[in-house]
C-alpha cells in the first residue's frame, strides 16, 4: 500500500545521510542518542520521511532500552511488519506503509506493563513530533 515512491537518488536529496542510513537502509541510531528516546511531549509521532501519522504520544512508554519505545501504532495499517533475519535471529521489522521507510522492530512478550505486551522499539531518526494544541 506504499503510496509515496521516490527514486534513490530523490530520498538522498530529501534526507540527511543519517536520515537516508536509517529510514532506507534498514539502519539504527546508537541507543540514548535520539532527540525522542525521553521526551514525554504530548502529540503525533509523524514519519521523517512522508510526514504519515504513525504513533500517539499517549503510546509512548518508558522501557529503558535506548530508543523511543510505544505499545502500538496510531492506527493499525500506518506501518508494515517484515521479517528480519539480518542479525542471524529472527525479529520483526517495522516500515512506514505509506513510502516503505524503516522505522526500528516490535518486540512481544518481554513482560512490560503495556496493554498489548509489545514494545515498538522506534528510531528518534525516523520520527517527527507534532506537539498537541496546548
Amino acid at each position: 500500500m506504499t503510496t509515496m515512491r521516490l527514486s534513490e537518488d530523490e530520498w538522498r536529496q530529501r534526507l540527511t545521510p543519517e536520515e537516508y542510513h536509517v529510514l532506507r537502509q534498514a539502519g539504527t541510531e546508537a541507543p540514548f542518542t535520539g532527540e525522542y528516546t525521553d521526551t514525554t511531549t504530548r502529540g503525533v509521532y509523524r514519519c521523517r520521511a512522508c510526514g504519515a501519522e504513525l504513533f500517539s504520544s499517549d503510546a509512548k512508554f518508558e522501557s529503558h532500552c535506548g530508543w523511543p519505545s510505544f505499545y502500538q501504532p496510531r492506527i493499525g495499517d500506518a506501518v508494515v511488519l517484515l521479517e528480519d533475519r539480518s542479525l542471524g535471529r529472527v525479529r520483526t521489522e517495522v516500515r512506514c506503509a505509506n513510502c516503505d521507510s524503516h522505522l526500528g522492530h516490535v518486540f512481544e512478550g518481554e513482560g512490560y506493563d503495556t496493554p498489548t505486551d509489545q514494545r515498538w522499539c522506534i528510531n528518534s531518526v525516523s520520527l517527527t513530533l507534532e506537539p498537541a494544541d496546548s
